[in-house]
Order: structure tokens, then sequence, then C-alpha cells
């Protein structure tokens, strides 16, 4: 169900988008609006009723020229399987034998640069460290840790409503640079999988001030 949402919600917004005519800004233009703040379409998710992640995600940026870019990320959510499992496309998400023996609530600060290349097209670096909480099945904590989460995305910025609002579809290659050792029962299945994801989209919206 989760997965249906998101993907709902992704078409929609990529429709949407065709009515734009201008994307992203020129080098001449001075009157661009510098400080933005925004979130993600993944707090749909939220909507689920089997395992909802409690999503929460703040994007708070600023345009150093019209070029380059600069956010803050601060974000929470859950999860009761590995990160390298594809929660979109690949099935074994969801499944019970590769379900953790409880979740992980996660509390990050995501660190971002994007770099626009042409017309409204960027490549962006994220990278965020993030505290880890690890509880069992009855919600009691059971250890702590930390990760080092980085995404590396390539993107289209999409301007809306004589530039009040954006929105930037993208398609992202995720990657769990760092991370303490999981406790016993979460270690094992999260060894079966990748450290990277690729293919994972993306869909950020936000409003210019």
């Amino acid at each position: 169900m989760q997965k249906r949402i998101l993907f709902l919600g992704f078409i929609v917004l990529l429709i949407a988008s065709t009515f734009q005519l201008k994307a992203q800004y020129t080098k001449t233009d001075s009157t661009y609006k510098r400080w933005f703040i925004g979130s993600t379409l993944f707090l749909l998710g939220n909507l689920s009723t089997t395992n909802p992640p409690n999503f929460v995600q703040l994007n708070i940026g600023y345009r150093i020229t019209a070029k380059d870019v600069i956010s803050l990320e601060p974000k929470t959510w859950k999860y009761a399987w590995p990160n390298g499992i594809n929660p979109i496309f690949n099935k074994s998400y969801g499944k019970a034998e590769e379900k953790f023996p409880g979740y992980v609530r996660e509390y990050g600060i995501s660190l971002v640069y994007q770099r626009f290349f042409w017309q409204g097209i960027y490549a962006e670096l994220n990278v965020m460290p993030t505290l880890q909480v690890f509880k069992n099945e009855q919600g009691r904590q059971i250890d702590n840790g930390f990760q080092i989460f980085n995404t590396y995305r390539l993107g289209y910025h999409i301007k809306l409503l004589k530039d009040k609002f954006f929105i930037q579809p993208s398609v992202a290659i995720t990657h769990r640079a760092y991370h303490t050792q999981l406790p016993n029962g979460f270690k094992e299945l999260d060894d079966k999988w990748s450290k990277f994801v690729f293919g994972e989209p993306g869909f950020h919206f936000g409003f210019n001030f």
C-alpha cells in the first residue's frame, strides 16, 4: 500500500510538471529568490496502514548563485527492513523473512549541495549523519547506533506559479557509507544486502521566498 501511494503521487506530480515553461535560473538573472523551504513526496508514505514510517522532513535552502545551492534537511523516520532493499522496486521489501526483530528509529540532518548544469538539470550530493535507536518488537530500546548515509542524485528543477513554488523530480543512488555495528538479529539481515541502492526515485517540492 505504501509503495502504491508513493508511486501514484510521483506520477501525478510528474504530469503536473509538464505545464511549466521555464526551469532554473540564468547567470544574468539577479531577481530570483535565494531562500526556500520545502519537503519531499515521501511524506505520503505516512498514509500507509502497514508499517508507516512516521516520516518527517523539512528542507531549508539557499541559492549561493544561479547554479550553486546549499541546504539542510532535518528528518526522522523509522523502518523495519534493511536499508539495502529498494522499498519501491524490490519485492523482498515487506516480506516477513527479511523483517528486523523490531525496528530502527533514525534522526538525521542532511548537508546538501546542488550544482545546476543545463536548463533545470542538476546533480546533488547529500551527506546525512544519523543517530539510530534500535527497538524490539515490544517497542523497548535495545541499542544505539550511528550512520553516515549518502545520496547521489540527478534531477530536474521546475518552477511553478511565477516561481513562487518549485518541484524537483529525480533519481538517485543511496549509499550507506558508514555505520556502527547493528545489534544481533538486525545485523544478520542487514549484512545480506548491498550498501548501495540504485534507481531510487525522488520528488522534492518547495516554496521560494
